[in-house]
């Protein structure tokens, strides 16, 4: 299956860029495609050498149109390119700087530098070329804002080729700072914003824009600790911070006349971290509204769309993801037939384009001239190599403990003759939502003749900040109630087999398949994928733990909250064969937990199998089982067949 991803229109508005991604098997790298609005057409853009792996991405208009930028790695370092669109090949730019710091240089450095060595490396006038991490242009096309981090020097270079590689924890004096580039020339100025800057926001008139910094050092672990600034272009030596921007503001965009700035912000309400609203902050007065305030759904992690004097913003509405029109307090959702994400616009906004998809109907690129009239279907390359067997959703609703849930069920064709397995799917998060759109492994379980429930119980998004923040220090409490439930009115109500059911989840779904395997023999097997298994143990060797920490605080000072939302805690109970799926390079669920849960399964005498997949991060190993575009083409597939023996096994086939 292949990806199609972060559609760009034209200052015009008659073209479309796009990134679509190979599929797993060919290399999972990243190309750029124009789509011609107006005739339908498609062609790829770049290629890329056989030693990119990743292949083009971030692919963005500049100025009129006449030139496209993207980053690509075809040396040791990522580079921004500029592609003409009259023809010819990308140009790499150069951008070099002085050395910003050089750990060899201190006065305690190892190995010891002799003096001749120090007079060789230590000129301020040499010059190290940088990599750039992120970009984005000024609407003129005349600048290019880039994001870059610190280069290493051939100081530091050495030590390392010595072996002299010690790492002091949150000591690194490296960051990421933001630099301005003129487009023509390649001059390169700095900006002093103290790093790490993690977003750039153009105003329309290209004079200046906001910045957003993280503290270095996983500072944000103690805490919401971003930074917003406002840099003037002409003056980039003296940025202000603008103190009436949160710590928690995640991204944002300006008005067209530069008067308003808009921000996603952690939510006015208890809600868990990363829960955010959309407020609008007034330049002139620096006063700000929350304007979802009470919203019944749940505003995602898109960018803001200004549009005139109103706002557009990305949603969850239960199980349909769409966009939400705001306009002075009064809130629309669009009329889309689909599910959409990633609307995009011209400067002018003459022509719109989104992506769109439903449970049984792949991503497709569409295109309008006018939002929300006469949408049509773009061409683009294939997503799937053939059919996919498919099935609408069935939307299931019902109650528990004084809430109302739904989720969605995916019947097989045999489910029309008779009763059929089931596999119950837990998302993410908790904080996640299971959406009416195209999942791949949902469609590769149907044609195995099994039907799929994916519910969203309580704690989930898409249904208000109340109802995300409902297992508040009670994670496999309540939502373990919501989900058994809901599998109560599943199978009561359609052609599901009771005696052939299996559980599976990833990320907190792996988790609650924990608390499943100790609370309940109801299932003939269970699939985890990078679970949270001790609460206290996860909390100390996970990236961060404020999003834990919201939870149930911190575990040495509630330790009996902790270990009750813990599935080790259950262990003793468990009768169920389990089956572990993890990464060992997982730095959000490490793979030591996934150590622990087989261990002690193992001592307690439950068939437990467990496979741990080199190289994978927490989010790529989820896409490669799921079906999605990755770059490690064998890792999704042994997950799937490894999942489809245990599953067959268990159920008796």
């Amino acid at each position: 299956m292949r990806g199609l991803a972060e559609p760009r229109v034209s200052p015009g508005g008659d073209r479309i860029l796009i990134q679509i991604t190979d599929a797993s098997a060919d290399g999972g790298r990243g190309h750029l495609w124009l789509v011609d609005a107006a005739h339908g057409n498609s062609r790829q853009l770049t290629w890329s050498p056989e030693a990119d792996k990743r292949g083009e991405f971030h692919g963005r208009w500049l100025g009129n149109g006449a030139s496209i930028l993207f980053l690509a790695k075809r040396t040791e370092r990522n580079q921004l390119f500029r592609l003409p669109m009259s023809g010819g090949e990308a140009h790499a730019y150069e951008p070099s700087i002085a050395p910003v710091v050089d750990a060899s240089a201190a006065a305690d450095a190892i190995p010891p530098r002799k003096k001749d060595e120090a007079a060789k490396t230590d000129t301020k006038t040499d010059t190290l070329p940088l990599e750039v991490d992120d970009y984005d242009a000024a609407p003129d096309g005349r600048t290019i804002a880039i994001i870059a981090r610190d280069p290493e020097t051939t100081g530091e270079k050495k030590q390392k080729d010595e072996k002299a590689d010690a790492i002091a924890v949150n000591r690194d004096l490296h960051g990421k700072r933001l630099y301005f580039m003129d487009t023509e020339s390649g001059k390169l100025t700095a900006a002093a914003v103290e790093p790490n800057i993690t977003k750039i926001i153009w105003s329309e008139q290209s004079d200046r824009l906001v910045v957003l910094a993280e503290g270095p050092n996983g500072a944000g672990d103690l805490g919401p600790d971003t930074t917003a600034w406002l840099v003037q272009f002409a003056d980039p030596e003296h940025p202000s911070q603008i103190h009436e921007l949160p710590p928690t503001i995640a991204d944002g965009a300006w008005s067209a006349d530069g008067t308003r700035f808009y921000y996603r912000a952690q939510a006015a309400r208890d809600a868990p971290p990363d829960y955010g609203d959309l407020f609008v902050l007034n330049m002139m007065t620096r006063t700000t509204r929350n304007l979802t305030e009470d919203f019944a759904g749940s505003v995602d992690g898109s960018r803001p769309i200004a549009l005139g004097d109103d706002v557009i913003e990305g949603v969850e509405l239960g199980v349909r993801r769409t966009y939400l029109r705001i306009h002075e307090g009064r809130r629309a959702p669009l009329a889309f037939d689909d599910q959409v994400t990633q609307l995009d616009s011209d400067a002018k906004r003459s022509a719109w384009a989104w992506l769109a998809q439903s449970g049984s109907q792949p991503t497709a690129l569409m295109y309008s001239r006018q939002l929300g009239h006469g949408a049509r279907v773009l061409s683009t390359a294939m997503l799937l190599p053939h059919a996919f067997p498919s099935a609408p959703a069935h939307i299931v609703h019902w109650s528990n403990e004084g809430l109302s849930l739904e989720g969605m069920l995916y019947l097989p064709p045999q489910a029309a003759t008779g009763k059929v397995p089931l596999i119950v799917n837990v998302h993410g998060g908790p904080t996640g939502v299971w959406s009416d759109t195209f999942y791949p492994l949902t469609q590769f379980w149907l044609g195995h003749g099994w039907a799929v429930f994916l519910p969203n119980p309580r704690g989930s998004t898409g249904y208000g900040a109340a109802f995300a923040a409902a297992n508040k220090n009670d994670l496999g409490g309540s939502d373990y109630r919501d989900i058994m439930s809901g599998l109560d009115a599943v199978v009561a109500g359609f052609a599901i087999d009771p005696e052939k059911l299996v559980l599976m989840g990833y990320s907190y779904g792996g988790e609650m398949a924990g608390f499943v395997e100790g609370k309940t023999d109801r299932f003939k097997c269970i699939i985890s994928g990078a679970p949270v298994i001790d609460q206290q143990s996860e909390y100390g060797t996970e990236a961060e733990s404020w999003y834990d920490r919201w939870f149930y605080g911190k575990p040495w000072e509630n330790a009996e909250a902790a270990w009750r939302q813990s599935p080790l805690a259950n262990v003793a109970h468990a009768k169920t064969p389990f089956l572990l799926i993890q990464g060992e390079a997982d730095s959000t669920d490490p793979l030591g937990q996934s150590q622990e849960m087989y261990r002690a399964l193992r001592q307690a005498g439950v068939k437990v199998e467990m496979v741990q997949y080199p190289r994978e991060d927490h989010g790529p190993l989820a896409r490669g089982f799921l079906g999605f575009p990755t770059k490690e083409p064998w890792h999704g597939f042994d997950a799937r067949q490894r999942m489809v023996e245990f599953i067959d096994a268990a159920l008796g086939k």
